[in-house]
């Protein structure tokens, strides 16, 4: 699978990525943007300096002024292109992936990047007809700046609230316990000290057993509610004071209910992985839920063209009007905002929400040609409605189920859902019965 994916460049360092790579990457983003400004950030992987002294030396040589925020967490990256009016940048992350693998996220304009300017860099870096040029470099830390801005959208709390912050060994855990204790929350800590090697737990705080220290520590200091970030802190997860995970589909609507009675209810954009349970609520709340293609970019784009109230993704990415883009700090400050000012233990507030019958996002590697998966999967299933928004979607009428392709990884990933957990099982095994290639691998 090619390092150049359908929202970022990604790859594992010293095999598929290395810093000829990423200073031929710097050449082709510079060409690009014709030689315009950028700022460039990283986060706290051990192969993160020397490819982001690459990136920048080809910046440089395209002709464009760059801009150097050092360390930061990925929100930060975001923050400072708009305060700083900066016209392109790169952030030199793996986001959630495991510390073997590092990347680049792109941004310029006001629209994250399409798959098409993925494609084009990639020719870029392939035919070398890169622009020349001579750009200056400027240091800039902006990340006092950037936790000035956040703390601005919140007050201090009045209750005792007790947080444990997760911070994974990324980079987010200091600016995170910064931002809480400046609001009068009491901290307690887990894995907050950088470290690119990921040595307590992999970056994914999407996946449920890297989340069990987290669990854990909730429970021992009675905590009102526990946060864990990704690897570049824009992506979080929810632990309530009991030691639960908080499914992603509860926590956008625990959010929306908040925000609509804020600002009036409104369009909120979620995840094609979703459960249902989100328009259903969305819904009943008076507000409009639009389902998007899964990866970042994808709903990035639609939440801002569509004007959302905020939009969700499965993965634990949450976009803010108020920000006009995603920020998994913020997230965590916002949960923590709803407790106070609610009254409600985090508990409480999922309960609210009915039950849903779902699996996991079940990602596996799939050995044989998956052009011809998503075929079968088309025929097999012709009987039923089909969506090819993102892979394919089969539509029953008791629940659906999902095949896709990664945006970040060569795997293919699967979801399946019932009305009751009955039908969850016979739309599981009819996908097993139906497509024999899927028998042994769910």
């Amino acid at each position: 699978m090619s390092i150049f994916k359908a929202c970022d460049i990604r790859g594992i360092y010293g095999k598929e990525l290395d810093e000829l790579q990423a200073f031929e990457i710097g050449r082709a983003f510079g060409t690009f943007i014709d030689g315009k400004n950028a700022v460039v950030g990283g986060d706290a992987r051990i192969s993160t300096p020397l490819l982001k002294e690459k990136v920048i030396e080809g910046l440089l040589l395209s002709g464009c002024d760059v801009i150097d925020i050092g360390i930061v967490p990925t929100p930060t990256f975001y923050f400072a292109k708009t305060y700083l009016n900066i016209y392109g940048g790169v952030m030199v992350t793996a986001s959630h992936n495991p510390s073997e693998y590092n990347g680049f996220k792109i941004a310029f304009g006001d629209l994250p990047v399409t798959e098409e300017d993925i494609k084009k860099m990639e020719n870029l870096v392939k035919t070398k007809n890169f622009k020349q040029g001579r750009g200056k470099l400027i240091d800039r830390f902006v990340l006092n700046e950037y936790e000035n801005y956040i703390q601005s959208f919140f007050t201090s709390i009045n209750n005792s609230l007790k947080v444990v912050v997760d911070g994974g060994n990324g980079i987010a855990g200091p600016t995170a316990v910064n931002l809480f204790r400046r609001l009068n929350y009491e901290v307690e800590t887990l894995f907050c000290e950088p470290d690119g090697t990921f040595p307590n737990r992999e970056p994914n705080p999407a996946v449920e057993k890297n989340l069990e220290h987290l669990k854990r520590k909730v429970v021992e200091v009675n905590a009102n509610f526990g946060v864990a970030f990704d690897g570049d802190g824009d992506r979080v997860a929810f632990v309530d004071e009991n030691g639960k995970v908080i499914p992603s589909e509860k926590i956008i609507i625990i959010f929306a209910k908040y925000l609509f009675k804020k600002y009036g209810p409104g369009k909120i954009i979620y995840d094609h992985k979703c459960s249902t349970i989100v328009e259903k609520e969305i819904r009943k709340l008076g507000g409009e839920a639009v389902r998007e293609k899964s990866g970042h970019a994808f709903i990035k784009r639609s939440f801002l063209q569509q004007n959302a109230v905020m939009a969700g993704e499965i993965s634990g990415h949450y976009f803010f009007k108020e920000l006009g883009g995603d920020d998994g700090i913020f997230s965590a400050l916002l949960m923590g905002e709803i407790i106070n000012t609610l009254g409600k233990k985090l508990s409480e507030l999922a309960n609210e929400i009915p039950n849903y019958y779902i699996t996991p996002d079940i990602r596996i590697a799939y050995p044989y040609d998956k052009e011809k998966l998503f075929e079968m999967v088309k025929k097999e299933f012709s009987e039923y409605t089909i969506d090819t928004l993102d892979g394919v979607r089969v539509i029953f009428p008791n629940g659906w189920g999902l095949i896709r392709l990664s945006v970040t990884e060569p795997i293919i990933t699967m979801r399946f859902e019932g009305d009751t957990p009955e039908d969850l099982i016979k739309i599981k095994e009819l996908f097993k019965e139906k497509i024999p290639t899927l028998k042994k691998l769910i």
